[in-house]
């Protein structure tokens, strides 16, 4: 599908190191504000159980998971939207991504500054949050003028657009994020080309000690995140990126074995791939066979043809009719033959909703 998260933050927050644990790339990692200038992107296996489930029912010569993109962008300081700290270059950055994992500290540490000199979550949002505002009320007053003169005209898109940037002029300048406005659908396709950044939806990442994470309780921090999360509509997710860090060194065995001994169920990337996958409103439609068990990303609500598309364009093309059977059904008749005399197996046309957990087979003809 082509969409990537941007992780960002306040510098020395751990995202560089969250980063090198989600992907193991190796981006620089110090105690330096700036240390990661030029975006890295990464590309993370999306962890699914029913990937494990189909290879064991259609033992495959290859199982292929799907995947997803994270992109590291550098640490945003107070001024960003006016170009301090290299601002413009990482708004650019943030323009280029399709939703936000914004990494918070909510950890203690003498070793690693911080650059407003102490550690509150919530002014980190707040300083970054408004620099984003920022930016995106900038975009508005330099787009308003022109659209005025052709609205002016009694040019339908222009008026509509015209509506829409008033609503979000205003928002701006009570510091609100675009993602807050009520806008009609009409409006939103006026002014999805500006690209704000504030309309992009966001998961707040509560980084936090090896303590915290042991101990399974939310420190004062993470409770003012959460708090704040729940009134913006957003998710939190509480991770601790050094342990993230070590579990991503081990192979599977030694990582169940290190978070057995922690106490934990699954490791905070997992949640964190896993959440940052929902937000872009992802889901996972799988094919299987003898050759291969291949997991297929797109987006909920698309229809049939156009997931076929996603295997290859004559898919969707020359797109006859999908043979279809849920994961649970397939699960529960044991075998593809089984679910096929059950009468699980069904046959759907171009109109189908394509729904997350579905075994695909295309029939074509270009």
């Amino acid at each position: 599908m082509g969409l990537t998260t941007g992780i960002v933050g306040l510098p020395n927050v751990g995202k560089s190191t969250l980063f090198n644990a989600i992907t193991q790339a190796g981006a620089e990692s110090a105690n330096y504000p700036f240390c990661t200038i030029d975006p890295n992107v990464g590309r993370v296996n999306v962890p699914d159980p029913r990937l494990d489930d189909l290879t064991a029912m259609f033992r495959p010569k290859e199982t292929i998971p799907t995947t997803f993109e994270f992109t590291d962008i550098a640490g945003l300081v107070k001024g960003a939207s006016k170009g301090e700290g290299l601002g413009n270059q990482f708004l650019s950055h943030i323009r280029q991504v399709d939703a936000i994992s914004h990494v918070v500290r909510c950890f203690e540490d003498k070793n690693i500054t911080h650059v407003a000199g102490k550690v509150d979550p919530l002014d980190d949002i707040e300083t970054i949050n408004l620099e984003l505002i920022l930016a995106d009320l900038e975009s508005v007053n330099k787009r308003i003028p022109r659209v005025e003169k052709i609205a002016k005209q009694k040019n339908k898109e222009a008026m509509i657009e015209h509506s829409a940037l008033q609503k979000l002029k205003e928002a701006f300048e009570n510091g609100q994020p675009a993602r807050a406005v009520e806008l009609t659908d009409e409006e939103k396709l006026a002014v999805k080309p500006l690209n704000f950044l504030t309309m992009k939806p966001v998961l707040y990442v509560a980084n936090v000690s090896e303590d915290d994470i042991v101990s399974g309780t939310d420190n004062e921090w993470v409770k003012q995140v959460k708090a704040f999360a729940e009134k913006e509509g957003s998710e939190v997710v509480v991770i601790s990126a050094k342990i993230e860090a070590e579990i991503a060194e081990l192979d599977p065995e030694e990582k169940a074995a290190f978070l057995s001994e922690l106490g934990i169920s699954r490791s905070g990337l997992d949640q964190l791939i896993e959440k940052s996958y929902k937000l872009l409103g992802l889901a996972t439609y799988f094919t299987a066979g003898e050759k291969e068990v291949r997991a297929w990303t797109f987006k909920r609500g698309m229809k049939a043809p156009q997931a076929a598309g996603i295997i290859h364009s004559d898919f969707e093309r020359g797109f006859i009719r999908a043979e279809v059977v849920s994961f649970e059904d397939l699960m529960a008749a044991g075998s593809m033959a089984k679910a096929k005399e059950n009468g699980r197996l069904r046959l759907e046309g171009k109109d189908y909703v394509v729904q997350d957990g579905d075994i695909m087979h295309f029939r074509f003809n270009v």
